[in-house]
């Protein structure tokens, strides 16, 4: 399960730091990106991967018990 965590995390993360148009052009994304702008929504992004990462990683380490 931390493994999961950790790839969606990275995945949301560079889609927000290499500003993917197809990425922030996506369904949910245009929601964020209407609301915070472009730039908010990548840090918006960006601090959802970087919490996911996180959390995986702590699951992985074994200090989250599923």
């Amino acid at each position: 399960m931390g493994w999961v965590f950790v790839a969606v995390g990275a995945f949301s993360l560079c889609g927000a730091a290499l500003d993917w148009d197809w990425f922030m052009n996506s369904r949910r994304a245009r929601l964020f990106v209407r609301v915070f702008g472009r730039n908010g929504a990548r840090v918006i992004y960006s601090l959802v991967g970087l919490t996911l990462v996180i959390l995986g990683g702590l699951f992985l380490m074994g200090f989250i018990e599923q």
